[in-house]
């Protein structure tokens, strides 16, 4: 398992992933038209995420399983606080669940923001990836509306944890 930072070139590889990931995870906690609305806006690489320095992929014999990573900002461009940081767009291969996949790359997020000074991390968790947020340390602080493509609503729940 090798975890490092992306690049632009990452990014047919990463949308892979999303495709696979995400309506197979997510199946067993939204319905199933919220999906077919949700799915093809969040299953496409981010490119300004990717060009960030702080989101990153794992690889397994030269094929990325997992992906995930932080920003300054809050998604949707809410602008910095100057004390929390986000965690953006996770996603671990279905066939590569429960090998530290997700755990490598919360680790690395975790670690790298406080190295850069945050004092805190805040995540809007997919319902399916609560548990997952939960056992790193995030606390619930209530559920909201994730406006996917600035228009789908998927519900979620925001989260946070010290660092």
């Amino acid at each position: 398992m090798h975890l490092r930072s992306t690049t632009a070139e990452d990014a047919p590889q990463i949308t892979a992933l999303l495709q696979r990931s995400y309506p197979v995870l997510m199946a067993s906690a939204y319905e199933l038209t919220a999906l077919a609305a949700a799915l093809p806006l969040m299953t496409r690489a981010n490119p300004a995420l990717l060009a960030t320095g702080t989101y990153y992929v794992v690889e397994t014999q030269g094929k990325i399983v997992g992906a995930g990573g932080w920003t300054r900002d809050k998604p949707g461009g809410g602008g910095f606080d100057g004390e929390t940081g986000h965690i953006r767009h996770f996603a671990t291969d279905p066939d590569h669940l429960r090998q530290g996949i997700g755990r490598a790359l919360i680790e690395r997020c975790l670690t790298d923001a406080r190295f850069a000074g945050l004092s805190q991390m805040e995540c809007f968790a997919s319902l399916n990836a609560v548990a997952f947020y939960a056992a790193s340390g995030f606390e619930a602080l209530g559920p909201l509306d994730i406006r996917i493509g600035g228009t789908v609503p998927l519900p979620s729940l925001h989260m946070r944890r010290p660092l």
